[in-house]
């Protein structure tokens, strides 16, 4: 199969760990355990996201006396794209000796006019009390907002249209090589009147432009990975269960938070409803049990899955 895996930023930097470089290596070397099986058997593409990272290096470009202005967030996308990158592309050569791994910096395509820049809903950054949040909003000017028992900063999120590159990355997974791209969601870019591209203040979630990303390469699999193991119905509440199976339309039907796990089941859904394969929800660690079938939300447009065996692409006879 051809795979996209989407990394939370999260299973990057833990919740409660501090951003150190040598924590975070940690993490990514524990990710690519986790996910450099699958290239024996299959074809694969690791995006990744950014949020704490990006809100680190945001924090520091603000605080910089040097600066006249912080660097915008398509310059600081396009940073965390290089670090976690370099740490992914080591990470896999390392586990992979012998294979073609590639790690490029991308741009995503989004409109000017997209409303979420006037409503942002991404989080960023670290973790915060309500009082810190709230101070560091009035002297920086911040919009914060709740995230589960902490705040967090939030800066608009536009809906991906298309990444740039992607005749790129199809030419570097059509060589055999596992590409590590769109991180962050890609840097997101707009054309002017002349066509020409440039950066806007703006973080586009990773999930969603994962979805956009495999559509294109005609993936056979969406794979979100995160740190929880199944998508929940009546999360939070006594009768909580998890889900095992299920369609695009019955995902849809649950209440889920818009800037945690609802980009994640509007990105399941949308691969699945426009390309008819299979997307899944799921931890980490079970990144081999989801596509066998034993671990994850695992999404069909049927709400049924075969789990994928190496003689089920040769067809009849």
């Amino acid at each position: 199969m051809r795979i996209v895996a989407a990394l939370g930023g999260n299973a990057l930097l833990r919740r409660g760990q501090k951003p150190d470089a040598s924590v975070q290596e940690a993490n990514v070397r524990r990710a690519v355990a986790a996910l450099a099986p699958l290239v024996g058997e299959h074809e694969l593409v690791v995006t990744h996201g950014n949020g704490p990272q990006v809100g680190v290096l945001a924090l520091q470009s603000a605080s910089d006396p040097r600066l006249t202005t912080p660097y915008p967030f398509d310059v600081l996308g396009a940073q965390t794209q290089g670090m976690i990158g370099y740490w992914l592309l080591q990470a896999m050569q390392n586990a992979l000796p012998g294979h073609q791994v590639a790690s490029i910096i991308n741009q995503t395509l989004v409109e000017a006019a997209d409303p979420a820049f006037g409503d942002p809903t991404k989080f960023v950054g670290e973790v915060y009390t309500r009082e810190e949040a709230e101070q560091l909003a009035t002297e920086r000017g911040w919009v914060v907002k709740p995230d589960g028992e902490g705040w967090r900063r939030v800066i608009g999120s536009p809906r991906p249209q298309r990444v740039v590159e992607t005749r790129l990355i199809r030419l570097l997974l059509d060589s055999g090589a596992v590409v590590v791209c769109a991180g962050g969601g890609g840097v997101p870019v707009v054309r002017d009147p002349l066509g020409q591209l440039r950066g806007v203040e703006a973080v586009v979630d990773k999930d969603l432009t994962s979805a956009v990303l495999a559509e294109a390469l005609d993936a056979d699999f969406l794979l979100v990975v995160t740190d929880v193991p199944n998508v929940m119905r009546d999360y939070g509440l006594p009768t909580q269960t998890p889900i095992r199976r299920e369609t695009p339309s019955g995902l849809r039907a649950l209440d889920l938070p818009a800037g945690s796990m609802g980009p994640k089941v509007e990105a399941v859904c949308r691969f699945v409803e426009i390309t008819g394969a299979t997307a899944a929800i799921g931890a980490l660690d079970d990144a081999a049990d989801i596509l066998a079938g034993d671990a994850g939300t695992i999404v069909t447009p049927s709400g049924t899955y075969e789990p994928w065996r190496p003689w089920t692409r040769l067809g009849p006879g």
